[in-house]
C-alpha cells in the first residue's frame, strides 16, 4: 500500500529561522519551497551585514545546523557581524543539496489566502483546513502568479517594516512627504565606514533608544571626531531610557554598548546633544533644511537638520495574512497565545519557547515563527526560533 504523500510546506523567508525550518522539512521528508524576496538568501541579514551581533557563534548556530554543516564556526566569545553570519553559516546552509533545489530567490510572497474561502467563512471547521493555501508570488521578472501549499510558515521577520516617527506611533505630520525625498529619512543603521561622506559635517536628528539607535550614536560620535561640524540631536522618547542591559550582563558586547550609549546621552561627546522625553510633533522642509518640531512637557522646540536617522524599531508585516484567521494580540501584534505567554518579560537569554499550542492560529496549518512571532516584544533570541521549528515539526510528524 502506498503511503499518503506528505503535505507541501511553503516557508517564507530564508533567514536563520526560515533555513532552520527548511532543514527540518528536509530531515522529515516534507516537500517544501522557500520563498526569499531578496536576490540572495538571508536578504534581511545582508542588509545590516556590517553590524556586529551581541551573541557569540555558539548562540547563533543551532544543533540542527551544526549537524548539516559541521564546519560552521564555534566560539563562546567571538561575535560575528551579520555579513559573517551569512558568509560562514547561512549561505553554506542554503547551498546544501537538500535546500538549494527548493529555493525561490527574488520571489516575494504578496498575499496568502485559502482557496475558495474568505476570511470570515468556515470558522473553526474542518473544511477550512482541507482547502489549500493560495499564495500570490511575484518572481524576479515581476510577474505575479498563484501557487498552493498545504502548510505555511511565515518566517519573514520584521526588518524592512519600520515603525513611524510620530507621537503615538503614527506618522508625524509631514513625515510621509519627507520620507518620499531620497535620503531625507534613513530607517536603518548606515555603514558609516563606507558612507562617511554622506553624514560628515551634517546636522542629524537621531530618533530611537534601542540597540540600533545606540549603535548609530556611538558610530556618529566616532565620525564626528574626524569630521568637524558633524552634529547629532538625539531625540529620546523616554526621559530615562533603560538601554537594554543590566548589572552582570552575560553579553559583554551588549553591556559595552549600553554603557557607551548612557555616556553619550549624558554629554560624553560634544557632537551629540540629547533631548529627553520628547515626541516628534511635525516635520517640514523650508528652504532645503528639515525642520523638526520636538515637543516635551514644557512646550515645543524647532530644530533644523540635514537628515533624519529614524531607528525606532520594526514590526512584522501582517498585510500578508489579512485574509487568514489569525488571532493577533491587540498590544504586540504577535499571535495572541504566544503574546500572552510572553507577558512575564525577562531578558532575551532567559527566553524559551512556550510550546506548539502557543504557535497555533485559528487558521489551521499557518504558523508565524522567528522574531516576527514576538511582534513588538523585543526579547527574541535566535535559539527560540529553532525551538519553535522543532515544536511545529514535532506536531506535524505526530
Amino acid at each position: 500500500m502506498n503511503a499518503t504523500p506528505k503535505p507541501h510546506i511553503a516557508i517564507l523567508g530564508s533567514g536563520p529561522t526560515g533555513l532552520e525550518a527548511a532543514l527540518a522539512a528536509a530531515e522529515a521528508g516534507f516537500p517544501f519551497t522557500v520563498y526569499e524576496a531578496a536576490p540572495e538568501v538571508a536578504g534581511n541579514v545582508r542588509a545590516w551585514g556590517y553590524v556586529r551581533l551581541f551573541t557569540p557563534w555558539d548562540l547563533n548556530v543551532s544543533p540542527r545546523m551544526r549537524r548539516h554543516l559541521p564546519s560552521a564556526p564555534s566560539s563562546a566569545t567571538e561575535c560575528p557581524t551579520g555579513g559573517e553570519l551569512v558568509e560562514k553559516l547561512l549561505a553554506p546552509l542554503a547551498a546544501l543539496p537538500a535546500i538549494t533545489p527548493n529555493l525561490r530567490l527574488g520571489t516575494r510572497v504578496v498575499a496568502i489566502g485559502r482557496e475558495g474561502l474568505l476570511k470570515h467563512e468556515e470558522i473553526a471547521t474542518a473544511e477550512r483546513g482541507r482547502r489549500p493555501f493560495r499564495l500570490v508570488v511575484a518572481g524576479p521578472d515581476g510577474r505575479e502568479r498563484a501557487e498552493n501549499a498545504a502548510i505555511v510558515i511565515d518566517a519573514t521577520g520584521t526588518y524592512g517594516n519600520p515603525n513611524h516617527l510620530g507621537d503615538g506611533g503614527i506618522p508625524a505630520p509631514g513625515e510621509r512627504a519627507a520620507a518620499a525625498e531620497d535620503g531625507a529619512i534613513r530607517r536603518s543603521i548606515p555603514d558609516f565606514s563606507r558612507e562617511a561622506a554622506d553624514w560628515a559635517g551634517k546636522t542629524i536628528l537621531l530618533a530611537g533608544a534601542g540597540h540600533s539607535a545606540q549603535t548609530a550614536a556611538r558610530d556618529l560620535a566616532a565620525l564626528a571626531e574626524n569630521a568637524p561640524g558633524t552634529r547629532v540631536i538625539w531625540a529620546l522618547r523616554s526621559a530615562a531610557p533603560a538601554w537594554g542591559s543590566h548589572a552582570g550582563d552575560p553579553l559583554p558586547a551588549r553591556a559595552g554598548l549600553a554603557a557607551d550609549a548612557a555616556a553619550l546621552a549624558s554629554g560624553a561627546s560634544p557632537a551629540i546633544e540629547t533631548r529627553r522625553g520628547v515626541a516628534i510633533e511635525e516635520i517640514s522642509r523650508p528652504n532645503g533644511k528639515l525642520k523638526v518640531v520636538l515637543r516635551n512637557g514644557s512646550g515645543c522646540e524647532e530644530v533644523l537638520v540635514d537628515r533624519i536617522l529614524a531607528l525606532t524599531g520594526y514590526v512584522g508585516d501582517n498585510d500578508l495574512y489579512r485574509q487568514l484567521q489569525v488571532h493577533e494580540c491587540y498590544a504586540t501584534c504577535g499571535p495572541i497565545k504566544l503574546s500572552a505567554a510572553l507577558l512575564g518579560g525577562g531578558d532575551c537569554l532567559t527566553q524559551t519557547s512556550h510550546g506548539v499550542d502557543t504557535l497555533a492560529n485559528p487558521e489551521p496549518g499557518f504558523y508565524i515563527l522567528g522574531i516576527k512571532s514576538y511582534g513588538r516584544t523585543n526579547t527574541f533570541l535566535m535559539r527560540v526560533g529553532w525551538d519553535q521549528v522543532a515544536e511545529v515539526f514535532g506536531a506535524l510528524a505526530g
